[in-house]
């Protein structure tokens, strides 16, 4: 697998340094508030399992299942909700939505609003990658670890076709792996 990585874009050490600086912020602004960490399956549970071990606050956790990839490389641009979220409590809970990368922005948009609208105190997103340039609607997330550029990534949590998530840094994929 190792050498399927072209470059690797962030070592180890660059990304606990990362998390430990969004764990402080989030910390410091969900100060007495009702966190619930909101994990999208699968890539985002190394960085959010990285993120609640520095948080100093009291915090929950759930999961959801969202697509809009499928087995490809470019989002299909429809959000499926595969593994929805149930509480009892949404009401009193501010929701920090947890996620690997951002590229279209176009699930993480519909999740907030779908979010909201089932009653949450608050939405709010950490990504621990955002790429910008790709984004196709108004969206802006609230925390981000990295902003990179338009290359295919994988590792810490990130796959193509399920492999390379073990990865315990972030690489870009050689282009050959994924064009064939």
């Amino acid at each position: 697998m190792i050498s399927d990585i072209e470059k690797v874009l962030l070592s180890e050490e660059e990304i606990e340094k990362t998390v430990k600086t969004l764990a402080e912020k989030i910390s410091a602004d969900y100060e007495g508030k009702k966190l619930l960490l909101l994990g999208i399956l699968k890539g985002s549970v190394v960085f959010m399992g990285d993120l609640m071990k520095h948080l100093t606050i009291p915090t929950q956790i759930d999961f959801m299942r969202v697509s809009s990839y499928g087995h490809g490389t470019v989002s299909s641009g429809r959000v499926n909700i595969v593994l929805d979220l149930f509480r009892n409590d949404i009401g009193e809970c501010d929701i920090l939505v947890v996620e690997d990368i951002i590229d279209s922005g176009k699930t993480l948009s519909y999740l907030v609003q779908y979010l909201k609208n089932k009653g949450a105190r608050s939405v709010k997103t950490c990504t621990m990658l955002d790429k910008p340039s790709r984004r196709e609607v108004d969206f802006t997330p609230d925390y981000v670890g990295a902003k990179i550029p338009d290359e295919f990534v994988v590792g810490y949590g990130l796959d193509y076709n399920e492999d390379y998530r073990a990865l315990p840094y972030i690489g870009i994929l050689k282009r050959e792996v994924y064009e064939k």
